[in-house]
């Protein structure tokens, strides 16, 4: 199998303490890998390893199958990145700043230039001073920066950090676009957990510098299950009248207020309902749903299993 990254036990310690311990990781080519985890859990110092910009305490990272050292200055020009908040020359125009970025990569295709402006919706603000952009529109020019270079490996730390609903969609069809087209490999940390859900190949939770599981999107799906949920006026005779009036054991009573999740799908949803109503139960809510990733991860950030991959 081929790997655009890897990193085997890869380690950082700050002043005595490790913010980093042990992550070994797998990015195939032409893939997106999600990378997950709460603030200050330690993704944005891996990525900052990866890209040379801190030196591992232990272990290695391997990119597009060289070693990383602190002379890899080749293998550096086949990766795009963006670490952090993106930092430009505020008085230049963006394209003045994406000629300066490609010059000192010693890459000198104008074209290039002019594709990733438009594949980031940005060609007609070419010529507009960096100083005038928004927020969003610099996180668009960060992302067009990093593409400009034709990389094979893209790595971006909260990517989508500022952008408002039509700004995050356009992002997301274009890293789809960039891995399933160009072959780019792309890892994306983000705390957006439902654009990862509908991007991400690969997901790797981070939590206390510690990778908790490494694991394929199609696995966390294959272990979904359906449940139905519903909000009644009094959870705990809710859960009695399931318990003895229905005979279900397989349900959960997630909130003193009332939110309860039954596993036990065998009950249509009308003669449940009619049940908790006879019993004296208001349902002021009832839905069918499905577990999410943010329900996995949350389970693995809390330091258990999630609910999905416990049944």
């Amino acid at each position: 199998m081929t790997y655009a990254l890897r990193t085997h036990r890869l380690t950082k310690t700050y002043k005595g303490k490790e913010v980093v311990y042990d992550v070994s990781m797998n990015l195939k080519k032409g893939e997106i890998y999600g990378f997950l985890g709460p603030n200050g859990a330690g993704k944005t110092t891996v990525m900052k390893m990866i890209t040379n910009l801190v030196k591992p305490t232990a272990g290695e990272v391997e990119v597009l199958g060289e070693k990383l050292t602190p002379s890899s200055y080749e293998v550096l020009k086949r990766m795009g990145s963006i670490i952090e908040n993106p930092i430009f020359y505020e008085k230049l125009t963006a394209r003045e700043n994406l000629e300066l970025h490609c010059e000192y990569m010693g890459f000198y295709n104008k074209n290039a230039i002019d594709e990733a402006l438009r594949l980031v919706n940005l060609k007609n603000a070419d010529r507009k001073p960096v100083k005038e952009f928004s927020l969003g529109m610099k996180q668009r020019l960060g992302i067009a920066r990093a593409i400009a270079t034709k990389p094979e490996l893209l790595i971006l730390d909260e990517p989508i950090n500022g952008l408002d609903p039509v700004g995050i969609r356009e992002l997301r069809d274009l890293f789809l676009l960039l891995s399933r087209q160009y072959g780019i490999a792309l890892l994306i940390s983000s705390h957006i957990l439902g654009e990862m859900e509908q991007i991400a190949d690969t997901v790797g939770v981070i939590r206390d510098g510690r990778l908790l599981e490494e694991v394929p999107m199609e696995t966390i799906r294959g272990r979904q299950t359906d449940y139905i949920e519903l909000r009644a006026s009094d959870g705990a005779k809710a859960a009695f009248v399931l318990a003895n009036e229905l005979k279900l054991t397989n349900f959960r009573v997630m909130e003193e207020s009332g939110l309860v999740r039954i596993y036990d799908l065998r009950i249509p949803q009308r003669d449940i309902a009619q049940a908790l109503i006879l019993n004296g139960v208001s349902v002021d809510s009832f839905s069918r749903k499905s577990h999410s990733l943010e329900e996995y991860f949350m389970g693995l950030i809390k330091g258990g299993e999630s609910d999905a991959a416990s049944r």
